[in-house]
């Protein structure tokens, strides 16, 4: 059997990591480029360039590409995203109060419009003229639309002329809710929509860099997807539900830690420039979460493994609090560039503006703070204040000094709103930068890193001392900060696994005391009771102190600096599809979902027809992301009621799940 040869690549926040692979040779070259978010296919054509280099084959001999991404479940921790309309069909404005919905939509309109179904698919009838009149102006404020009407998992037709209707007169992406998940629960679905709509232009733009990546390097090989729970799609189906890619990073990275070590059991904590995730591995599978995948904040509808995500990385904003006598240093949520990666881009810039400032008696005000462009289209800066438009039209694409850039002391939080849409980047003093101090990292400026952590130790706190003795002082503070932020996000990780969800590690004193050690009458100890798996290219400098914190056996693999592009080759496409049955009176049951409502008078006949559908439509959907001939399984539920001596079936639920390994290129 010839040796079929995978390209793996992982877009993160900060690099972008490519892996040649085959099944009987495992990993034949790896390599690194640094995220470019302006373009992202810089960052994928220097990294697959560099491994095929490595390898010195032909690009010609790949026959799969697989892509996973951390951009979806980042963008998601940073608030960020693309500006989207909610159209509500059905729902009123008290539903915004449930599942976090009105949060999440503060950023853009909500359209709310008569209409929707009932749970057994009947129609209350649908107007648009609110939506119609609205749609002119809403077409220059958004940069796509979501789409949610009540009860569209049992009927989706309203969906469906609302969703023709916003594309026949703006043009504009539209997610539907019934495309993304058949459970009920309207808000949350409505929250789910949302985001999508949000992610659809930053994963279009990532698929469609690594797409002319591969058409410039004659790759004809298939492209597919990690979603969250570790399966693939088509790249096609991730520009339409990019909302399925969040924890893909993640997801991979743990089937890139099982095939790495071997081991069954495990905690596994992979740290990148923007988030840490936790999970666990029971019986050599990850755990997946049963009530939807958790991002920053918002409960989606997305099946997912059960992945903590945390804004701790590399690149995590140091934020310092000096109203106490004594400093206090947090990190995150909130990723900057660091000050030695723009050094290092930048160095005629960045170093002048660092020694100058230094060199000035008196702090300033925003001193060791840049601003600079992302490069994303114009198009993505719709719906900017007065303020904040203005402030966009000082930033440049080279960084700019914050005392320079800010005159008034509002500037500074248009410029925060501008980096949670994207638009710009805000370089600070982060994780990377201590390494850097510490020459445990080298890739960059350290000249640049070791200028801003002097400028951040001479300030002062409370107590009217300087923060720090010296940039050496101040970066193993961080460094510590970083451990012990990372053990109590293990550890939350952990104990929400056992159950354990009131327990807040950063706020217990018990926790705190077993984890420094510290002696007591009574005596506080903790352990983990399966090893540590560390991933990430600084894996190897973080986790064994870590792993000594939680009293557990760190191990870091060889290649866990790429774990994520490795996991995302070894992955297989898996489909699933629900359709209902119900029963609204006596003798009467109808089939609702994935299509039209039928109605029938026999139950057999009715849970045949809905086996005959469910298995019709994942074989379709599966067709749609590269597997012609899926293996398909059947699962079913049914709640009944006993009244009166007879068995009444309330609801039944059909599954039908499509799976198999993508097929590869001739």
């Amino acid at each position: 059997m010839a040796d079929i040869i995978s390209l793996g690549i992982d877009t993160g926040g900060t690099y972008t990591d490519a892996v040649l692979f085959s099944a009987s040779r495992g990993v034949i070259a790896k390599a690194k480029a640094l995220t470019t978010r302006h373009d992202l296919s810089e960052g994928i054509s220097g990294a697959a360039d560099a491994a095929l280099a490595a390898a010195k084959i032909d690009s010609r001999e790949i026959r799969l590409v697989s892509l996973s991404t951390t951009l979806a479940t980042n963008a998601l921790v940073e608030g960020q995203g693309q500006r989207a309309a909610l159209v509500m069909i059905g729902f009123g404005e008290e539903d915004l109060a449930r599942d976090g919905l009105g949060e999440a939509a503060k950023s853009g309109p909500v359209v709310f419009l008569p209409g929707g179904h009932d749970v057994h698919g009947r129609e209350t009838p649908l107007q648009t003229e609110a939506l119609e009149q609205v749609l002119p102006q809403l077409a220059q404020e958004v940069s796509a639309f979501a789409v949610a009407g009540y009860f569209a998992v049992r009927n989706p037709s309203h969906e469906l002329r609302v969703r023709d209707l916003i594309v026949e007169k703006t043009g504009l992406p539209v997610t539907c809710s019934h495309e993304l998940s058949s459970k009920l629960g309207g808000p949350r679905r409505a929250l789910t929509t949302l985001l999508n709509a949000r992610l659809v232009g930053m994963i279009g733009r990532l698929v469609g860099a690594c797409e002319s990546y591969l058409a410039s390097r004659n790759i004809a090989a298939p492209l597919m997807v990690v979603r969250g729970d570790g399966a693939l799609i088509s790249a096609s189906e991730a520009r339409l539900r990019p909302i399925e890619t969040i924890l893909s990073g993640p997801a991979a990275s743990l089937a890139g830690a099982q095939f790495l070590t071997g081991l069954d059991s495990a905690v596994v904590s992979d740290i990148g420039g923007t988030t840490t995730d936790v999970a666990i591995l029971e019986n050599g599978r990850p755990k997946l979460d049963p009530d939807g995948a958790l991002v920053g904040g918002h409960r989606t509808m997305v099946e997912a493994v059960a992945m903590r995500t945390y804004g701790l990385g590399g690149d995590s904003e140091v934020r310092i609090d000096l109203s106490g006598l004594v400093a206090r240093i947090e990190l995150g949520p909130r990723r900057v560039l660091p000050l030695s990666l723009i050094g290092h881009r930048f160095p005629e810039i960045v170093i002048p503006a660092l020694e100058k400032q230094l060199g000035s008696v008196h702090a300033q005000r925003h001193e060791g703070l840049f601003a600079i462009r992302t490069g994303l289209p114009d198009s993505m800066a719709a719906g900017l204040s007065a303020q904040e438009a203005a402030l966009y039209a000082r930033i440049t694409l080279e960084p700019q000094p914050l005392t320079q850039l800010l005159t008034a002391a509002p500037q500074k939080s248009a410029l925060d709103r501008l980096a949670a849409r994207g638009l710009a980047h805000i370089c600070g003093i982060t994780p990377s930068d201590a390494l850097h101090v510490q020459g445990r990292q080298g890739q960059w400026n350290a000249a640049a890193a070791r200028l801003g952590l002097d400028l951040a130790a001479r300030q002062k706190g409370g107590n009217g001392k300087p923060i720090g003795d010296s940039a050496e002082d101040l970066a193993a503070r961080i460094v510590q900060r970083l451990t012990r932020q990372s053990s109590h996000a293990i550890l939350e990780a952990c104990l929400t696994d056992d159950g354990e969800t009131g327990i807040e590690p950063a706020k217990s004193r018990a926790i705190a005391r077993a984890l420094d050690r510290q002696p007591g009458v009574v005596r506080f100890s903790l352990a983990l009771d399966r090893p540590l798996i560390g991933l990430g290219a600084s894996a190897p400098v973080y986790y064994p102190a870590i792993a000594e914190e939680l009293s557990a056996p760190a191990v870091i693999p060889d290649h866990a600096d790429v774990a994520n592009a490795i996991g995302a080759v070894a992955g297989q496409i898996r489909e699933t599809v629900t359709v209902f049955v119900t029963s609204p009176e006596e003798g009467i049951f109808l089939l609702n979902g994935s299509g039209e409502t039928l109605r029938f008078v026999s139950e057999a006949e009715a849970l045949d027809a809905a086996r005959a559908r469910a298995m019709e439509h994942a074989r379709a959907l599966a067709a749609r992301s590269g597997l012609s001939e899926p293996h398909v399984e059947i699962e079913e539920e049914a709640d009944a009621a006993e009244i009166e001596g007879k068995r009444k079936l309330v609801e039944a639920r059909v599954r039908a799940v499509a799976s198999g390994r993508p097929r590869v290129a001739d």
